[in-house]
């Protein structure tokens, strides 16, 4: 164990130095003027030596290899940068946001794989019938939807016509967030809950329901019902844990889209994530936000990946033996 986590670690160090590298060779070619970014619209003020001290400030004077290597040198010391655009440390900024972005990637991506796992199986036991067309018709509706565009479509029926649902944000406008009701707070989260998890459900049911009717027509299953055993009590004992590890897997290969739906659905609904913070950054040119959101963004769906080898052997303890002589 101790081997397969330190060969993990090697991995993730050698993916945040390529997508380092890489991201700030993108985005340091960026036409956006960083400095009209942090002076804002009183840019064509500023005199030549003012725009010379910003520069020097921020160390926009410098060679783009220069200016890798004094970040990355900050960035072994633990310190981020400061951003660009809200005068704040990135770290700080990245551990406010995602406070905000982890309650609505969280519930969104459990109540995907619940929902999606249930109706795979659903379809997958009622293999022909009316359930399995009509799940299979609505899980593929779902995946050729846009999530923006979904999002668009639940503001506008739940929140602007029936009036059921606040239009945006986290909290009601112009409140204290410390003083902002647990239930308040929910209400705000639904429709973007439900906009950012219908690719998840889609793609967990139509997988669950694939693997579910290669399983029952296998074999095993076939001497399992010769011995009499049919129904839930068929499904329980033989072919669960044969489509939960696919499944488990699938879900949790997801943390990258379930990302980068985030960024989408928190701009429709101006909720206050990291994923407004993205768009803002990459908007203005503010390279040390987009670069601390970035590595944070590969260290959060390397744990979504790493979280799912470990699942695999406590689900098939086979799992173990073939680690064993990997």
């Amino acid at each position: 164990m101790i081997k397969f986590i330190l060969k993990k670690i090697g991995k993730l160090a050698g993916l945040l130095f390529a997508i380092s590298l890489l991201s700030f060779t993108l985005i340091s070619y960026s036409p956006v003027d960083p400095v009209r970014s942090y002076v804002g619209a009183e840019v064509s003020k500023i005199s030549p030596e003012q725009r010379k001290n910003i520069e020097d400030y921020w160390g926009l004077n410098q060679s783009k290899p220069e200016q890798f290597m004094l970040w990355g040198k900050a960035l072994l010391q633990g310190n981020l940068g400061n951003s660009l655009i809200y005068r704040e440390p990135v770290s700080e900024i990245i551990s406010n946001r995602f406070s905000a972005s982890i309650a609505l990637m969280g519930i969104a991506w459990v109540l995907s794989g619940i929902l999606g796992f249930l109706l795979g199986v659903f379809a997958g036991m009622n293999e022909g019938s009316f359930i399995d067309r009509f799940i299979k018709s609505f899980s593929f509706i779902l995946a050729s939807t846009p999530s923006f565009w979904f999002g668009l479509l639940l503001l506008m029926v739940f929140a602007a016509w029936l009036g059921w649902f606040p239009v945006g944000l986290a909290a009601p406008a112009g409140s204290i967030t410390s003083e902002v009701g647990f239930f308040d707070k929910m209400k705000h989260l639904v429709l973007p809950v439900l906009t950012l998890s219908i690719g998840g459900v889609a793609s967990i049911a139509l997988h669950t329901r694939s693997k579910l009717i290669e399983v029952l027509n296998s074999e095993f299953i076939r001497f399992a019902r010769a011995k009499g055993e049919s129904g839930t009590r068929l499904l329980w004992r033989h072919g669960l844990r044969n489509i939960s590890l696919p499944a488990i897997s699938l879900h949790f290969a997801s943390f990258g889209e379930l990302f980068g739906g985030a960024v989408l659905t928190e701009q429709v609904f101006s909720y206050p994530g990291l994923g407004q913070a993205v768009v803002k950054a990459g908007l203005g040119a503010d390279i040390p936000l987009l670069l601390g959101i970035t590595l944070f963004s590969v260290i959060f769906i390397f744990i979504g990946n790493f979280l799912a080898d470990l699942l695999y052997v406590v689900i098939d303890p086979r799992m173990k033996t073939k680690a064993s002589h990997g």
